[in-house]
């Protein structure tokens, strides 16, 4: 529908136009341009000229058309049935927009993020009387079996307001009125929909502590470099080191109640990957189908560069709206390399001043404002509710001196630096552990000690340094070769060999290695350090290194990854009292 005419096109730059004979009109405001209806948003006012960016193909668009204002900001549809749905960058269903167009999405199309027509059984949870303020539930719908739907009030509600009256428990369509509240003599109706700006983080009561990680059933993330729930952590790395599959593989596995994927500049190949895998994966939590507690925006790199630029604005929106109700949400955002490259584009047809590498002098703020949207909060429901933002980052070359990574590493505290090397050699996931890091090892600590029996902080040390020990002994193996270091030093290359095979690698087809439990991590991790203390001890004792690893124990260890499923970590212990009778028969010390 038309609105008020504010201007007309004075110029075309691609997806940036400028605006003439400006009036009434708000920076930040939703626009429709020529009678096509074209959406773009205004980022720049100048007397009677302003700049838009439009967030469709500009193709057609011609001098003195005119623009139409909405006076709302590019917003949100936050209502039952955003579940499951597929969304291009500024939330339109995909489905839908098939429906209406075919395979190609038609100009100045517009439909409802969700169905309005469809009926969602509402469940009222306040009564009249009872008061009602900003972010309060006053209702429930059953979106999907795993994810209750609570019905919020809008975060725009000022003051208080008491509920005048409510509909009766049954079947309601999104837009019908449920509920009417007053205050101060005026009165108010409020359906399921609210909308918000997605350049607006959602109020929250307050920050919490991060104090539980987000476990994502990969061993080398959760035993090594941690993620706190509420987290932030950049994925960087190459071309084919695996950050699609890592968070493919996150999205699937980890304990998040749900996930929103955000496929931002990614190529169509990969996307058309996504889009018909995900359908097809199992929730291993209900056995039901992933897509029950996730919601994809897919913005490839043939889309309008703007649209991608909104794309990761609408995806952390959404997960904020499901955070309210009390949820832990993971974003997976893949990548936020092209995101920037969006920002440069745009930057360069509006004629502002790059900074490093042609990116905006402002893209630091813009990448540090996206992972402060992440935390874990205490709604304004008085429930906890927690985003965790898993950033892909694309670096030219696998260059991690390029600005965006470096920036992101700045406002990020969690870094999973993928090397090509292990990627060549069939090492997944290929997380470096020289170059990886994780700043919440302490917060989570006390969490992991308490379901390890206070083992995790002393192993994680322990093994850390072998790693890194191993990496020094590398060095001097490539220059004087193995057979030059005495058994004592060669027996940690051994060890770490064994860390890298038997616990670092993972294999996401193989029905047991795909998730590895809390428990059984654990084990994993102790009966390779018990192998290496105990083989210090035989090796000072004189036992050649090489009967240590001929001991059929040791292969076991290696393939226990496989052999052993996460109800049956009790092997590991087996294996281990195993190993240690095979190591004191070596060295004479065992006893009948």
């Amino acid at each position: 529908m038309q609105g008020r005419i504010i201007g007309q096109v004075k110029r075309v730059n691609g997806p940036v136009l400028t605006l003439k004979g400006i009036k009434d009109a708000s920076m930040m405001e939703l626009v429709h341009v020529g009678e096509g209806q074209i959406v773009g948003e205004i980022v720049k006012l100048d007397g009677e000229n302003a700049t838009v960016q439009v967030y469709e193909d500009a193709t057609g668009i011609a001098p003195n058309d005119n623009v139409y204002g909405s006076g709302m900001s590019l917003s949100c549809e936050l209502a039952p049935g955003l579940i499951g749905n597929i969304y291009d960058g500024i939330q339109r269903p995909l489905e839908e927009l098939r429906a209406l167009s075919g395979d190609f999405i038609g100009k100045g199309i517009s439909t409802s993020a969700v169905s309005h027509e469809k009926k969602h059984h509402f469940v009222p949870t306040v009564k009249a009387g009872d008061v009602l303020k900003a972010g309060r539930t006053f209702g429930t719908v059953q979106e999907t079996s795993r994810v209750l739907h609570r019905i919020m009030a809008p975060c725009s509600l000022e003051g208080d307001w008491t509920v005048k009256s409510i509909v009766e428990e049954g079947d309601y369509t999104v837009v019908d009125e449920i509920v009417t509240i007053e205050r101060d003599g005026k009165e108010r109706r409020l359906n399921m929909v609210q909308y918000h700006p997605i350049r607006v983080p959602r109020p929250v009561e307050k920050r919490l502590a991060l104090d539980r990680p987000l476990v994502t059933g990969l061993r080398v993330i959760d035993s090594l470099f941690p993620l706190a729930n509420g987290g932030t952590v950049a994925i960087p790395g190459g071309f084919g080191t695996g950050k699609t599959m890592t968070q493919h593989s996150i999205a699937q596995w980890c304990d998040a109640d749900i996930i929103v994927y955000i496929g931002c500049g990614e190529r169509g190949n990969e996307m058309t990957d996504v889009l018909r895998e995900f359908p097809h994966l199992v929730d291993p939590r209900t056995g039901k189908s992933l897509m029950e507690r996730t919601i994809l925006i897919a913005n490839t790199s043939n889309m309008p560069v703007s649209a991608r630029e909104a794309s990761i604005y609408t995806g952390i929106t959404i997960a904020e709206y499901y955070r309210d109700m009390g949820y832990s949400v993971a974003i997976m955002a893949d990548s936020t390399s092209r995101w920037a490259e969006a920002l440069r584009e745009l930057s360069g047809r509006m004629e502002e001043m790059p900074a490093e590498e042609g990116f905006p002098a402002y893209l630091a703020t813009r990448i540090a404002q996206f992972y402060e949207r992440a935390g874990h909060m205490l709604t304004l429901d008085g429930s906890e509710g927690s985003v965790s933002i898993i950033g892909a980052v694309s670096p030219a070359g696998g260059d991690f001196s390029e600005p965006v990574t470096q920036h992101t590493r700045r406002f990020v505290r969690c870094f999973w630096g993928l090397d090509r090397a292990l990627a060549s050699s069939r090492h997944y996931p290929a997380i470096s552990w020289l170059d990886s890091y994780s700043e919440y090892i302490d917060e989570v600590a006390p969490w992991w000690d308490a379901q390890s029996g206070g083992k995790w902080s002393k192993n994680r040390l322990r093994i850390m340094e072998l790693l890194r020990k191993e990496g020094r002994l590398q060095q001097i193996v490539k220059l004087v070769g193995p057979d030059a270091l005495p058994d004592s030093q060669n027996f940690i290359l051994e060890v770490c060999s064994i860390f890298k095979t038997a616990f670092l690698q993972q294999n996401a087809f193989d029905e047991i290695d795909r998730y590895c439990s809390i428990p059984k991590q654990v084990a994993m991790m102790d009966i390779i350090l018990t192998y290496y203390d105990l083989g210090v001890e035989a090796i000072g004792k004189g036992v050649p290194l090489a009967k240590l690893r001929r001991l059929s124990s040791i292969q076991d260890i290696v393939k226990m990854r496989f052999s052993v499923d996460n109800d049956s970590v009790e092997q590991i212990d087996k294996l281990a009292l195993r190993l240690q009778r095979q190591i004191n028969q070596l060295g004479g010390l065992y006893e009948e």
